[in-house]
C-alpha cells in the first residue's frame, strides 16, 4: 500500500511540476482568473426583466442589497416582477421602494409587519402576496440552490397552510380572488409532514461585508440571514459588499460563500444602513416613567423571565418576549437564540454598542454575549425544527383551550405575517409559552374555547402567562390556573376567560 501512495505521488509530481503548476504555487507567483467584479450597481443588474422571479437578502433592513435594489427602482422599464424576501424592509427604503413605485407583481414572504404600504397594497388588492412559514422560505431557498426538488416539513400540519385557503390575492371589495393551494401530505413515523418545493430565482441580490473579485463571500453578524442561502439559489447571483478585498487575502476557512454561486460582484456605491428599530438598555429609571401598556407587558415578561432555567436554549419571539432578555437571572446562563441567525444574544445595547448588523428577529438593535455565534437564516430554522431549542415563548392574539394559538392574522384587517412562528411551534420537543395580555383593547377575552382566528399552530401551547395569571394547557383535558397575578382572584380570571379551566389546589398571587 505505501508503495501504490509513493507512486501516485511521484506521478503526480511529474504532471504538476510539467505543466508548471506546482512551481507556481511554490514561488507564490500570481495566477490567471476571471474577475467578475462590476463597476456599479446599474451595469451589476444587466438583463433583469420584466417578469423575472428576484431572491432578495436581509432580514427587515439588516443586510440588505440597498444599491441594487436602488438600481431596480431606476429601470422603471422593469415591472411585474416576483420578489421572495423574508420581508419588504419599509414603506420608503429597501425593498419596500419597488412596492412603492408598482414594479412588484406578487412577493412571497413570511411577514408584512409594520409596512404599512405592504400591507395597504396587499389587503387593497393592489398586490399578489404569498405568505409562508420563515423557515419554509428559508429550506425552499436552500433547497432549490442545492438541486433538491422539494422536501417535508411538520411546519404548517393542521393550518391553512397545510389546508389551503391563506388569501394570496383580494380583489378591491375584499373578497379572496387567489389562495394558497393545498399541500400534499405524507407520513412518517406516525406523524404527518407536508411536501414543500424548492425556489429557484432568475437572479438573487445579495449582500455582503467583504468579498474578492472571485465572488467569495463574508458576511458580518446577523447579516447573514436569509442572505447566505439566497446567494446559492440564484441562476445569476449578483452580490454586493461593503469592502473588495485582494484574492488571497479572504483565508479559505472563513469565507461564508464560495465564488463558486457568485455570478456578478461589486462594492457598493454608498451605504446607509438603517436599523429599523433603534432599541437602547433601559435603567430602572426610565422603566418607572413609561407608559402603562407598556409597563403591563413588562409586568408579563418579568414572569416569563422565571421560566427560564441554566443551561437552556431559548427562542424569544417578537414583541413582548424578546423584553425577556432583559431580565435573565444573573446567576444562571441562559443561551437565546433568535431566527434570524443568533445564537447567545444578550440585552439591547447601549447607543456606544449599536450596529447595524446586529438586530434580533423583531429587527431592534441587540448585542451577543461573550460566546456567541451568528449564522444563516437557514442554519437557524434547522436548529430549530431538529428540536435543539428547550423553549420558545411567543406572543398571541388567541389561545384555545386545547392550547391552539393563533398569532398571525385578522382577516381583511390586519396581516402581520406567520414569520418563525409557525416553524417555532412544530418543534415537538421544544416548550411553547405564550406571553400576552388576557383580554383584547374591548376587554373581549383572548383564551377561548376555541379559535376563531387562523391557527399558527395545534395543540402546541403549554404555558400560557398574562398580566392576571398563569394557565398551564393539561394534554387531552384543557387548562390548569396554576398562579395569579397580584389583586386577581379566581373569579376575577373566570369572569375575563373565555372557556372553562381547573384550579390547581395551591393556587396563589406570585407576581
Amino acid at each position: 500500500m505505501l508503495a501504490i501512495k509513493k507512486q501516485a505521488l511521484a506521478s503526480a509530481s511529474r504532471v504538476l511540476f510539467r505543466t508548471g503548476v506546482l512551481s507556481g504555487l511554490a514561488t507564490g507567483a500570481a495566477r490567471a482568473y476571471h474577475s467578475k467584479l462590476y463597476k456599479s450597481s446599474d451595469e451589476a443588474i444587466e438583463g433583469v426583466k420584466s417578469g423575472n422571479t428576484l431572491l432578495i437578502g436581509g432580514f427587515g433592513l439588516c443586510g440588505i442589497p440597498e444599491n441594487l435594489l436602488k438600481a431596480i427602482a431606476r429601470r422603471k422599464d422593469i415591472q411585474q416582477l416576483t420578489a421572495v424576501s423574508n420581508n419588504a424592509g419599509t414603506a420608503d427604503y429597501g425593498l419596500g421602494t419597488l412596492l412603492q413605485s408598482r414594479q412588484i407583481k406578487r412577493m412571497v414572504s413570511s411577514y408584512v409587519g409594520e409596512n404599512k404600504e405592504f400591507s395597504r397594497q396587499y389587503l387593497g388588492g393592489e398586490l399578489e402576496v404569498e405568505l409562508l412559514p420563515q423557515g419554509t422560505i428559508a429550506e425552499r431557498v436552500r433547497s432549490g440552490g442545492a438541486g433538491i426538488p422539494a422536501f417535508y416539513t411538520l411546519t404548517g400540519v393542521g393550518t391553512q397552510v397545510e389546508t389551503g385557503g391563506i388569501p394570496i390575492k383580494y380583489n378591491k371589495e375584499g373578497e379572496v380572488v387567489i389562495a394558497s393551494e393545498p399541500r400534499e401530505t405524507k407520513v412518517f413515523n406516525g406523524r404527518k409532514y407536508l411536501m414543500e418545493e424548492g425556489i429557484v430565482g432568475d437572479f438573487a441580490l445579495v449582500k455582503a461585508w467583504k468579498g474578492d473579485e472571485l465572488g467569495n463571500l463574508v458576511f458580518k453578524y446577523a447579516a447573514s440571514n436569509f442572505n447566505a442561502p439566497m446567494a446559492t439559489a440564484g441562476k445569476i447571483t449578483i452580490a454586493e459588499v461593503e469592502e473588495i478585498v485582494p484574492v488571497g487575502e479572504l483565508k479559505p476557512n472563513e469565507i461564508h460563500i464560495s465564488g463558486i454561486h457568485v455570478h456578478r460582484i461589486l462594492k457598493g456605491e454608498t451605504y446607509e444602513k438603517r436599523i429599523e428599530k433603534l432599541t437602547l438598555r433601559r435603567s430602572a429609571e426610565e422603566e418607572s416613567e413609561l407608559p402603562e401598556a407598556m409597563k403591563q407587558r413588562i409586568h408579563i415578561i418579568k414572569r416569563a423571565a422565571r421560566e427560564f432555567q441554566d443551561g437552556m436554549y431559548v427562542n424569544l419571539g417578537i414583541g413582548m418576549p424578546v423584553l425577556a432578555s432583559n431580565y435573565i437571572d444573573p446567576s444562571i446562563t441562559v443561551h437565546l437564540q433568535s431566527e434570524n441567525g443568533i445564537l447567545g444574544m444578550g440585552p439591547f445595547p447601549t447607543a456606544e454598542e449599536v450596529d447595524a448588523d446586529l438586530v434580533n428577529a423583531g429587527k431592534e438593535s441587540v448585542t451577543v454575549l461573550p460566546g456567541g455565534t451568528c449564522f444563516s437564516s437557514d442554519v437557524s430554522f434547522g436548529m430549530i425544527r431538529g428540536n435543539r431549542l428547550d423553549m420558545t415563548i411567543l406572543g398571541g392574539m388567541q389561545v384555545s383551550s386545547r392550547g391552539d394559538l393563533s398569532n398571525w392574522m385578522v382577516p381583511r384587517k390586519m396581516v402581520k405575517g406567520l414569520g418563525g412562528s409557525m416553524d417555532l411551534v412544530s418543534a415537538p420537543k421544544s416548550r411553547v409559552v405564550v406571553t400576552m395580555t388576557h383580554t383584547s383593547k374591548d376587554g373581549s377575552p383572548k383564551i377561548l374555547q376555541e379559535n376563531t382566528l387562523p391557527l399558527t399552530g395545534v395543540q402546541c401551547v403549554d404555558r400560557i402567562i398574562t398580566d392576571k395569571c398563569v394557565f398551564d394547557v393539561i394534554p387531552n383535558k384543557g387548562l390548569l390556573l396554576r398562579e395569579l397575578s397580584y389583586g386577581q382572584t379566581v373569579d376575577s380570571i373566570r369572569a375575563s376567560t373565555g372557556c372553562s379551566f381547573e384550579v390547581a389546589s395551591d393556587v396563589a398571587e406570585t407576581y
